[in-house]
């Protein structure tokens, strides 16, 4: 078991970033070693994120990983950044042997099948999910759960984020929808329904025709998802509420320990590491 891990930090200046440093410089077990970004070059990681920092660790271009990581040498590297960035900047440090717990969201598939082969090429384990928060998961294991026993009725996924939020749906509701499909056997991409306008559009009834996906943006909101299941004359519904980034942060804490001690080449997700099989 890995007693001080290394921690190298992609975008510290953004709200995870901020957050998931502050966590790290808090634990016994996780030391960082770099912080990249590419804003706040040059400033200490302390003044930045607003929390002492005993190493006083510089944030670094990110445009020069490469020459960041054979001087630090990182155990892990934790990206919730952006697509274009993760992207590029994960398939480095897989390269260099280090694992990556990626957040980020709203990835490209192309990108999604290079790090598999990456992953496995040069034999690192990494996390991938698109929510980190424990209640998240176990809301996804709930989720895989009940839908098995209500295929037949229509199912709609709603999701709310902050007006910021780029990517639309968001990574979560892609993923409930996924679960929702392999539980009663059908392919998401073949009945999803990303919205609807108001044309002529047939209603396609049950989920496994037609699953809803409907995304709200506005203000601050930090994450909400519903999924409903409604039948004849009766309804369901399970949500679940961000109240704070605090909850994806402590999570990404929880999955940067679990990978350390992971052997098999492999791209994990968050219910392996809260062992939610």
């Amino acid at each position: 078991m890995v007693l001080m891990l290394k921690l190298l930090v992609f975008g510290p200046s953004g709200s995870m970033g901020t957050l998931i440093s502050r966590l790290a410089l808090q634990d016994e077990e996780i030391k960082i070693v770099a912080a990249c970004d590419v804003k706040n070059i040059g400033e200490k990681l302390a003044d930045v994120i607003g929390s002492s920092d005993p190493n006083n660790i510089i944030i670094t271009d990110s445009t020069d990983l490469d020459k960041i990581i054979k001087e630090t040498q990182p155990d892990v590297a934790v990206d919730f950044t952006v697509a274009e960035a993760t992207e590029a900047n994960s398939i480095i440090c897989v390269e260099n042997g280090i694992s990556c717990i990626i957040g980020t969201t709203g990835l490209s598939e192309e990108f999604l099948i290079k790090f598999k082969t990456k992953v496995e090429e040069n034999n690192v384990p990494a996390v991938l999910s698109s929510n980190m928060a424990t209640g998240v998961n176990v809301y996804f294991k709930m989720i895989s759960i009940i839908s098995k026993y209500l295929q037949d009725w229509d199912i709609e996924i709603i999701e709310a984020h902050h007006h910021r939020k780029v990517d639309s749906p968001s990574g979560t509701a892609l993923t409930l929808g996924e679960i929702i499909s392999e539980a009663i056997n059908c392919d998401f991409d073949e009945v999803a329904k990303f919205g609807r306008d108001k044309g002529p559009n047939k209603r396609e009834i049950g989920a496994k025709n037609e699953i809803g996906v409907h995304s709200i943006r506005a203000g601050d909101i930090v994450g909400d998802h519903i999924v409903l299941y409604a039948g004849s004359g009766e309804r369901i519904e399970f949500k679940h509420q961000a109240h704070s980034r605090d909850c994806f942060a402590t999570g990404a804490i929880k999955a940067i320990k679990f990978i350390v001690n992971q052997t098999e080449p492999k791209i994990f997700e968050m219910r392996d590491v809260l062992s939610l099989r």
